[in-house]
C-alpha cells in the first residue's frame, strides 16, 4: 500500500477500480481488532464496499483501491492507558477527519467495558472534543442483533454461558473480565469514573415518539450542550431512529463524531436501507471449510473455554501455552520454539489445532502469568496489562512462524488484546469480510503484498462472542449446522 512497499507476483484483491473514490458516508476507528471486524460486518453485509486498515490511508491511497462507502481503523486503545490514549489518538482522529466523511466513529465493545485506568471511553471523549471541536458526541449503546439492550441508561447483554439476558454488572463473564469488570450498569455512572464532563441520556420514551416530536427532543439535548449524549437502545425500531437521527445531524451540521458499539453501523444501514440508500446487494454468506484450521486462543472468558472443549472433542490437537514461560526474558525463545515445532508438526499431519493460553478465568496459568511481573516490582494492574500485551506479541510471533511453516487455510483468533496484538504483528494491509460465521465474529481475508498473507481467511472473535461450535463451525462450515 505505501509507496515504499514492494508488490509480490500476486497482487491483492482490492476489487477494481473505479474513475473516483465516492464520497465516504462513515469512517470508524475501532478500539480492538474483534470490534473492528465486528462494526466491518455490518457494513459488508448490508451491501456497503469496505475495507478495514491497520492505519488511516490517505485519500490519494483510498482513490487507487476503487470506491468505498466506509472503512474502518482497526487499532488497540482498549488495551491502553489514558497516557497512552492521549499520545496516539489525536492524530488518528486528525487524520480521519481529513477525509471528510460525515459520520466519524470510535468503536468500542457492545459490553462497554473499560475502566479509567485501561481503555478509558472517558478519555476519548476528552481527547475528541479537545481535538475535533467540543459540539456533543452522540454514545449508542445497545445492539439488539447481538442481544446487547440500553434501557434508561442501563446496559444489559445475553450470555453464551447460559443464553439469558443479564444487567451487566452480573453479567457471568463481563462482572469478571480479567481486566475491565463491569462493575456498574449505568453508563452514565460508569463514564462518570473516567471522566469529569457531563454525560446526559437520551432514553427510549423520547425513541417511541413521533418522528417530530422526536427531533425537538434530540435537538434540546444537544442545546443542552452536554459533553455526550448516551442514546437508549431497546429494539431494531429504536435503532433505527437512532440512525436516522445521527444522519441527518451530521448532513444538518457538518462532520458528527460519535462513540458507541457496532449498534452505530446497525443504526446507519437500517436507516439507509429504510430511505432507499443502499448502493448494493449483501454478498454471498455461504461459509465453507477448511481444515487444517489453526485456532489462537488468548481469552479467560468461561465461553472461550467452552469453546476450546468443544473443538478438543471434535477432534482438533489440544495445545495449552505456558503463558509465564512466554513472557519470561530467559524462557520465552525456547518456548516459542517448542510451540511452533509442535504445531506445525500436527498442522502438516492435517490435524486442525486450537492453542490457548487459558481455559476459563480460573486457569493457574493466568497468576503464573500475572505473576512473573509482580516479581519484577510491578503492580498487579500493571503486571495484568503488561503481561497481556507482551503474551499477545509473543503469540504473534508463534503465529507468524506456524504460517510460514504450515499449510494454514484458515486462522482463528480469540481475545480482543490477542487479536490485536497477533494482527499487528502479522500486518496485512487491510482486511475485507468474506462471509458471516457469527454475529459480531466474521470471517474475513486478508489483503497484502505478503504472499503467504495475501487472501488467507481470518475470523477475531471476542472472548464473549459465538457459540459453543465456533471453532468446530469455523473448521466445518455451513455443514456443522
Amino acid at each position: 500500500m505505501s509507496s515504499s512497499s514492494q508488490p509480490s507476483d500476486r497482487q491483492p484483491d482490492w476489487s477494481v477500480a473505479s474513475e473516483r473514490q465516492p464520497p465516504l458516508r462513515l469512517v470508524f476507528y475501532g478500539d480492538d481488532f474483534t470490534g473492528s471486524t465486528d462494526a466491518l460486518e455490518v457494513l459488508a453485509l448490508a451491501g456497503l464496499r469496505c475495507a478495514l486498515f491497520l492505519r488511516v490511508p490517505s485519500v490519494a491511497e483510498l482513490a487507487s483501491l476503487g470506491g468505498f462507502d466506509a472503512i474502518g481503523i482497526a487499532g488497540d486503545s482498549r488495551a491502553m492507558t489514558p497516557d497512552e490514549m492521549r499520545a496516539s489518538l489525536p492524530s488518528v482522529f486528525i487524520a480521519m477527519q481529513a477525509l471528510a466523511a460525515p459520520l466519524l466513529h470510535y468503536k468500542v465493545c457492545s459490553t462497554f467495558d473499560s475502566a479509567p485506568g485501561i481503555g478509558s471511553i472517558g478519555t476519548v471523549i476528552e481527547i475528541a472534543r479537545d481535538t475535533l471541536g467540543e459540539r456533543p458526541l452522540p454514545i449508542v449503546a445497545g445492539t439488539p442483533a447481538l442481544q446487547r439492550f440500553c434501557v434508561f441508561g442501563n446496559l444489559f447483554a445475553r450470555s453464551g454461558t447460559d443464553g439469558q439476558i443479564h444487567r451487566i454488572d452480573r453479567h457471568p463473564i463481563m462482572h469478571a473480565h480479567p481486566v475491565t469488570p463491569m462493575a456498574e450498569a449505568d453508563l452514565i455512572r460508569h463514564l462518570g469514573k473516567q471522566t469529569s464532563l457531563r454525560v446526559a441520556g437520551f432514553d427510549i420514551t423520547q425513541l417511541d415518539r413521533p418522528a417530530t416530536a422526536m427531533n425537538a427532543a434530540f435537538d434540546e439535548a444537544l442545546a443542552a450542550q452536554p459533553a455526550a449524549l448516551l442514546m437508549d437502545t431497546a429494539s431494531v425500531a429504536h435503532l433505527t431512529e437512532v440512525g436516522r437521527l445521527l444522519d441527518q445531524q451530521a448532513m444538518r451540521s457538518g462532520p458528527l463524531f460519535c462513540i458507541g458499539s457496532s449498534g452505530l453501523e446497525y443504526a446507519l444501514t437500517q436507516w439507509w436501507a429504510r430511505d432507499a440508500r443502499m448502493p448494493g446487494a449483501p454478498p454471498e454468506t455461504r461459509l465453507s471449510p477448511a481444515s487444517p484450521l489453526l485456532v489462537l486462543s488468548g481469552s479467560a472468558s468461561p465461553l472461550s473455554a467452552t469453546q476450546i472443549d468443544t473443538a478438543v472433542q471434535a477432534g482438533f490437537a489440544d495445545v495449552a501455552l505456558d503463558a509465564a514461560a512466554l513472557v519470561s526474558e530467559d524462557m520465552a525463545p525456547q518456548a516459542v520454539e517448542a510451540v511452533v515445532d509442535q504445531v506445525t508438526g500436527r498442522l502438516r499431519d492435517g490435524q486442525s489445532v486450537v492453542m490457548h493460553t487459558a481455559r476459563g478465568p480460573a486457569d493457574p496459568r493466568i497468576d503464573a502469568m500475572i505473576g512473573t511481573f509482580v516479581a519484577r516490582g510491578a503492580s498487579r494492574m500493571d503486571a495484568t496489562h503488561a503481561g497481556g500485551r507482551l503474551l499477545g506479541q509473543r503469540l504473534g510471533q508463534i503465529a507468524q512462524r506456524v504460517l510460514d511453516g504450515a499449510p494454514v487455510q484458515r486462522l482463528v483468533l480469540s481475545g480482543g488484546d490477542t487479536s490485536s496484538q497477533v494482527t499487528q504483528v502479522l500486518a496485512p494491509d487491510a482486511l475485507e469480510v468474506k462471509t458471516r460465521l457469527s454475529p459480531g465474529a466474521p470471517l474475513c481475508r486478508f489483503l497484502s503484498h505478503k504472499p503467504r498473507l495475501d487472501g488467507l481467511e481470518v475470523a477475531l472473535k471476542g472472548g464473549q462472542m459465538g457459540g459453543a461450535d465456533y471453532f468446530v463451525r469455523a473448521r466445518d462450515g455451513d455443514r456443522t449446522a
